[in-house]
């Protein structure tokens, strides 16, 4: 919910998130999903989805780097990714900081979100890069028809409601593994672990993962205005370890051209984001 002063998400009874909002910059009800943007108090514009948390100026960059960079450089050589949601555009312009990256496909089902993003959030996309290629489709049935076709997909849809439903489920992952080139990648988010109304689907996604896929690992970033703070990522591949040396030497390579402009992501951060506490390891076991 919103209004002139506040804006709350609740994700557990009266537990949640508030957000001082200065005024309300657009909001709209597309066919899918009510999209608005806020401008806020401290976070800068905020962009909420059926009343959910996407992204906020101030603290977007953690999410965009954490779900790109880690399966990007576990890559050795990307060219074609497919990002699956994504209408910010924060996936693709972490993508397309890589040389190696001739084609991101990104595949968003609502017209709205990229045209509110360019409009009120426009420092977060790289819309003018040529190599993107951006579609209104439904992502679920865009995968289901591609074979062999990418390097690396990056799942980027929102909590598993509504439209983004499908993504957490076990048809979804067997599209992208047809869809992935041998040694493909494939990276997403997967909810937050202190939020107990989430495990059933994190446990589904990475049991579903550890069955379809050679490697499968779960990751975490740590992002401010999403429900308590941590939150998970998958990683997944037809046999490319998410760390190892050659990872670490293609992260060392790549941060000397482009990691000046990186707020959070690095070769130690890469590295430490897969050890799990505890009782986040215990969700998935």
């Amino acid at each position: 919910m919103s209004d002139s002063f506040t804006y709350k998400e609740l994700y557990h009874k009266k537990t949640g998130l508030t957000v001082g909002i200065n005024k309300i910059l657009f909001s709209e009800q597309s066919p899918y999903q009510k999209i608005e943007v806020l401008e806020t108090d401290t976070w800068g514009n905020l962009m909420t989805i059926d009343g959910m948390v996407m992204l906020s100026e101030k603290d977007e960059f953690v999410y965009h780097e954490m779900l790109a960079h880690v399966g990007m450089f576990a890559h050795p050589n990307p060219e074609r990714v497919l990002i699956i949601g994504g209408g910010d555009g924060g996936t693709a312009r972490e993508v397309l900081r890589h040389s190696s990256v001739k084609q991101v496909d990104m595949v968003e089902i609502d017209e709205a979100v990229v045209r509110a993003s360019k409009q009120f959030l426009p420092t977060v996309g790289a819309w003018d890069d040529p190599r993107l290629n951006v579609l209104f489709e439904d992502g679920i049935a865009f995968v289901g028809k591609a074979k062999s076709e990418y390097d690396v997909i990056i799942v980027d849809g929102s909590d598993p409601v509504g439209p983004a439903e499908g993504l957490f489920e076990k048809d979804f992952f067997t599209f992208c593994f047809s869809a992935l080139k041998d040694n493909g990648v494939l990276t997403g988010q997967t909810e937050s672990p202190w939020v107990s109304g989430y495990h059933s689907s994190i446990r589904k996604v990475f049991h579903t993962l550890e069955e379809i896929f050679s490697e499968s690992a779960m990751y975490l970033g740590f992002i401010p205005l999403y429900p308590a703070g941590m939150w998970s990522f998958a990683f997944a591949s037809k046999g490319l370890k998410a760390i190892d040396d050659r990872v670490e030497q293609r992260i060392e390579q790549g941060l000397k051209v482009f990691g000046d402009s990186l707020k959070y992501y690095n070769k130690n951060i890469h590295s430490a984001a897969f050890a799990l506490p505890n009782f986040v390891a215990e969700i998935i076991r």
